[in-house]
């Protein structure tokens, strides 16, 4: 009888005391075994090595495991497949096993198979197994997944005999001939990219199954494997399919990718794929990326992953298009013009030698294709061709003045902003504009920019074109006004260079604008724009954050502020390019950040604007002119809705003086009808959707108050907005006659049970202000995991206002759920009133401002300053259990 080299008889039958204890020693021989090779894990590691070590180390085990429990002869045969049957195993990888039998072992066998697959467990592999005769392969590849499985088999405890029987099981002739299989694994592919948004750019991507991740390398080789019959991509390259450079490409990205994962595994301790942000700066760290003055070692690691998965992305495209051809053959060329034709749809250079380093000829072909849209795309030939003369085109900076010529006919052509999109994602454009490149694959370590620099500034372009289709018919219902603004513009191609430059100079230290700038300066004086265009376009790539700032940060119904913002705007045109700018950018920024509440401010602000630039900067600032005219524009809209003139006087009489300078007139008209048959201190409640009908819009609404004056009331307000999963932007507090608070206040869904019916909301808000206001109370909510990597401590700022009349309380500090009502509970506690508040939120970020009095109506002085401070501290700590609790 043979012994188990852990200590074991063989084929012993100790019992339940014999398998523990075997199982004991196989999971210190495996730890054991683990802690040597994780030793190796760093950033120089030979990932192919450790990987096929971490294999051999559980196929060892395995066989182990095997002939202790397996009797010689039984006609079993044990088979990895898989992941694991490649020949590479990730610390929390799963391992995916066959047992190969006919019928009759399996029956006769039972009971010691499951006694296998017992002690496996009990060692604590994560085991996924099956059990099958060579017959049942054939059923079971019917699911193309089981097929991948089977394809990438690899003996454990097999003979020949058994692998044979398993390829002839899944043969093409039985299974799967090789080009249905491509059109299913090719399908597969292009599904779970549009799972992923179709882009592994985004803040967690997904290292094994985002675009250009690992199952994209492995789809190719599963492809590979039964078109032709090679285990590895890189025997490709003898069959012609495949050139040298891109397989070494592929084999450099595939370690690079598989270094992350690795390390991945071993950070969150289970099988995660995502490269989260519990995980990323650990990460980097165990690889060895140090923080600098200009990045985060985190924003490097991410880096080398985007740039990895758009090389992957890249040359996989290439090779899906050469199996297409494998199984389609090549078509007869169609000539689009002398120097392209069509292969199969496909755009391709006519020439054989094409382009051989001539980057007008590069430019000519992005030319045909925006002019061609039926295209279906580059022929996998052209792309390697252009991809191998990358290194030799020249940056704008040496390109003569022909080249330079072309790529402003690119942007004043047809479709440019695809144009840019293909020419950055085949690299291109980083080539000819060197601080793209630098861009390319950059993340920024926070929660508010959800893409790399180098897919926000496509965002932006995107948007920017969008502009242009609302002009034409077909409106983009996100911007209001953008479709009027858009066909004044004077040169569109000068606003894609603005928004082209705006960001590329981050990264670099120092202000991203101000460097921005001198490279738009740069290359427009090259390619020979006037001074007064290459003067707007660094005009925009310096000031493309004042509008957003100016906007969200300030209080825009200030005829002040307006006329300042007039006065560093100057004109008309720069107004229309700048509004434009700033709405691309910050729609560019994250799916969720632009709403109906920002396209209203900036629409407002634009407006207000245009109108101080027509009067003229001179022309002093004549409030009752304002007010009298907004009157009067009100009285007009209240009339359309049946009201006479006796009940228009008579609600103008009830309102603040203050709200017609602050509010539009629609919004007069909509607050004086809400309270026609209000009584003297009651409370009255409206609700309406801001920009259309409810659910519209990102579902933002306005919310007005008008109430007796007391103590709580905005807290309590506030508290019952959270309560209901709404968050607020902005809020206008006025005081009316008679002790009464005219409140305005416009939200937004910030919890998936946001109700979104404004009816419901009204009726929330009257029941809970109908009630002690000290009773209605915020919910306490854990914040996202997100949110808990981006703790910094609070800032409080205190100003007073320009009339010296209010104090300005200026509040940033890490975000999270019920944020705004503890800050409305601490000035409760602290006997302040609040009489404007505007409320930012920049990712993990909040930057909130508050206009506040003391219960006189007077600016804080020293004293209540510090209350303020104690209150906010022992409020918005997150170590303290009871935040949020009355002092």
């Amino acid at each position: 009888m043979g012994v188990d080299p852990m200590g074991a008889d063989v084929h012993g039958d100790g019992g339940a005391a014999d398998e523990a204890g075997w199982a004991a020693r196989a999971r210190e021989l495996l730890a054991h075994g683990d802690a040597r090779l994780l030793k190796r894990y760093g950033r120089d590691v030979d990932i192919d090595r450790l990987l096929a070590l971490r294999a051999r180390l559980v196929d060892d085990l395995l066989r182990r495991a095997w002939h202790h429990c397996i009797p010689e002869g039984a006609g079993l045969s044990l088979i990895a497949v898989g992941g694991y049957g490649r020949g590479e195993l990730f610390p929390r990888s799963d391992i995916d096993l066959l047992v190969l039998a006919e019928p009759d072992a399996q029956q006769a066998h039972q009971a010691a198979l499951s006694r296998f697959f017992a002690l496996l467990w009990d060692t604590g592999l994560p085991i996924g197994h099956a059990v099958r005769s060579a017959q049942e392969c054939t059923t079971a590849a019917a699911d193309q997944t089981v097929m991948t499985a089977l394809l990438e088999a690899r003996p454990v405890a097999a003979g020949p005999e058994a692998m044979a029987a398993l390829a002839a099981a899944i043969a093409p002739e039985k299974i799967w001939p090789p080009r249905d299989f491509f059109l299913a694994k090719r399908e597969e592919l292009q599904q779970r990219h549009r799972r992923h948004g179709d882009t592994s750019d985004n803040l967690e991507p997904n290292i094994k199954d985002g675009p250009g991740g690992l199952r994209d390398l492995h789809t190719l080789g599963w492809m590979a494997e039964r078109a032709f019959g090679v285990r590895e991509l890189e025997a490709v390259v003898g069959l012609g399919h495949l050139g040298a450079d891109e397989a070494a490409a592929l084999a450099r990205e595939r370690r690079s990718l598989g270094r992350l994962r690795f390390g991945l595994h071993l950070v969150a301790g289970r099988p995660e794929e995502r490269l989260r942000f519990d995980y990323q700066k650990a990460l980097a760290q165990r690889l060895g990326y140090d923080d600098d003055e200009h990045s985060l070692g985190v924003e490097k690691m991410m880096q080398g992953f985007y740039r990895s998965a758009a090389i992957v992305r890249r040359i996989s495209d290439r090779l899906l298009q050469r199996f297409e051809e494998t199984f389609d053959g090549e078509a007869k060329p169609e000539p689009l013009n002398p120097d392209f034709v069509l292969r199969r749809g496909y755009l391709a250079a006519a020439a054989g030698y094409w382009p051989e380093g001539d980057l007008r000829e590069v430019l000519a072909l992005f030319s045909t294709w925006a002019a061609h849209p039926q295209v279906r795309g580059l022929h996998s030939q052209t792309a390697r061709a252009l991809a191998e003369s990358l290194r030799q085109l020249p940056a704008y900076a040496d390109a003569g003045p022909a080249a330079r010529e072309r790529f402003m006919a690119l942007l004043r052509g047809p479709r440019p902003v695809q144009t840019l999109t293909r020419m950055a994602r085949l690299g291109v454009l980083g080539q000819y504009l060197p601080a793209f490149a630098q861009v390319s694959g950059r993340m920024q370590f926070d929660l508010f920019h959800v893409y790399t620099v180098d897919q926000h500034t496509l965002m932006v372009l995107r948007n920017i074109e969008g502009f242009a289709s609302a002009s034409a018919g077909a409106g983009d219902e996100r911007f209001s006004i953008a479709h009027e603004v858009w066909p004044r513009l004077r040169k569109p191609e000068l606003l894609l260079l603005a928004g082209l430059f705006h960001d590329i100079a981050k990264g670099r230290g120092g202000d991203h604008s101000e460097l921005g700038a001198v490279d738009a300066r740069a290359f427009c004086a090259a390619h020979g724009l006037s001074e007064a265009d290459t003067g707007l376009v660094v005009w925009l790539v310096e000031q493309h954050l004042r509008m957003s700032v100016t906007a969200q940060k300030q209080d825009i119904s200030d005829p002040e502020v307006v006329r300042a913002f007039a006065t560093l705007v100057g004109d008309r045109e720069r107004l229309d390019y700048l509004y434009l700018l700033t709405c691309a950018d910050i729609a560019g920024t994250s799916p969720k950040l632009w709403n109906a509440w920002k396209d209203r401010l900036l629409a407002d602000l634009y407006l207000a604007t245009r109108r101080v630039l027509r009067e003229g900067l001179e022309a002093p600032v004549d409030a009752e002119a304002r007010v009298a005219e907004a009157r009067e524009a009100t009285r007009l809209l209240l009339r359309e809705q049946g009201h006479d003139d006796a009940t228009i006087e008579r609600q103008f009489a009830e309102m603040p003086d203050e709200s017609f300078l602050r509010f539009r007139p629609e919004q007069l008209a909509w607050q004086a009808a809400a309270l026609v048959e209000v009584r003297m201190g009651d409370t009255q409640v409206a609700v309406r959707p801001i920009g259309g009908a409810a659910g519209e819009h990102g579902g933002a609404l306005e919310v007005f108050v008008h109430s007796p004056d007391r103590d709580g009331l905005f807290a309590a307000i506030v508290a019952t907005l959270d309560r209901h999963g709404y968050a607020v932007h902005q809020a206008r507090i006025l005081m009316g006659p008679h002790g009464t608070v005219f409140d305005t206040f416009e939200i937004l869904p910030a919890d998936s049970y946001a109700c979104g019916d404004p009816a419901q909301l009204e009726l929330a808000l009257r029941q809970a202000l109908a009630g002690a206001l000290d009773q209605v109370r915020a919910p306490r909510r854990a914040a996202p995991r997100q949110l808990r990597h981006f703790r910094f401590p609070p800032r409080v700022d205190f100003s007073t206002t320009a009339d010296g009349r209010r104090s300005l309380f200026g509040l940033v500090c890490p975000d999270r759920p019920g944020l705004l009502a503890d800050v409305a509970q601490a000035l409760r506690a602290s006997h302040l009133r609040v009489h404007d508040a505007r409320i930012a939120t920049f990712g993990e970020r909040a930057e909130d401002l508050f206009q506040i009095t003391d219960e006189h109506d007077r600016p804080l002085d020293a004293a209540a300053q510090d209350v303020l401070r104690a209150e906010l501290r022992a409020r918005l700590d997150p170590e303290n259990p009871n935040r949020g609790a009355p002092r």
